[in-house]
Order: C-alpha cells, then sequence, then structure tokens
C-alpha cells in the first residue's frame, strides 16, 4: 500500500541535500529580488533577520512554510509571501529516493 503524502517522514539531513536552481547564491538573488520592505515596518525603523523555515517535498514543492524566529508582523508575512513565490527546488534524496527534506533560509532587512 502506497503512503500518503503526509504520512511520509520529514528529514533534516539527507545524502542529497534540495537545491533552489542557481544554488545559494540563486536563493540570495531570488530574495534580494523579491522582497519588498513594509512601508510599516520602514516607518517605525525595524530592521533585523527574519528564518523561515519549510518543507521541500520529494516533487521539489515548497510547502508547510513558517516563522522560525521572527521580528514583527510586518516583516514576518513579507518573509512568508517571498518564500512561498519561490520556484520548485531540485528535491533531496536519501538512499537513493527522493524525500521530504525541512530547510530553513534567513532573510535580512536593512534600511538603506
Amino acid at each position: 500500500m502506497e503512503s500518503s503524502p503526509s504520512d511520509e517522514p520529514v528529514f533534516f539531513i539527507v545524502d542529497t541535500m534540495p537545491e533552489f536552481p542557481g544554488g545559494d547564491e540563486g536563493v540570495r538573488r531570488f530574495i534580494a529580488q523579491t522582497v519588498r520592505y513594509p512601508v510599516e515596518a520602514q516607518k517605525k525603523g525595524i530592521q533585523g533577520r527574519v528564518y523561515v523555515s519549510f518543507v521541500i517535498d520529494r516533487h521539489g514543492k515548497i510547502g508547510e512554510v513558517k516563522i522560525a524566529k521572527g521580528i514583527d508582523f510586518y516583516i514576518d508575512n513579507e518573509a512568508l509571501r517571498v518564500v512561498r513565490s519561490m520556484p520548485d527546488w531540485t528535491p533531496g534524496s536519501h538512499n537513493g529516493k527522493p524525500v521530504k527534506v525541512t530547510y530553513t533560509v534567513p532573510i535580512i532587512f536593512v534600511l538603506q
């Protein structure tokens, strides 16, 4: 019997970690081009680093997106929006099979 996707274990460390198109540099570039600094946070002078945790499924799709460490309602919501808008990744694999892998990215908000 085939297990349902929700029954699949989620790995933290696997033989081959998931990869964003363009690798780590591609992730940084995507985030930099996609983030829109929330006006409300700009007005309050809020800046800092938000950690967004998510799961990359065995098809490379992103899901279960949540804030691992946040700083402000508006900034946290923008970080969630950016991660949810990411294109598919190359899925991670373990023992030669694609698996679900949890991943965390920092998104840095700095006022210019």
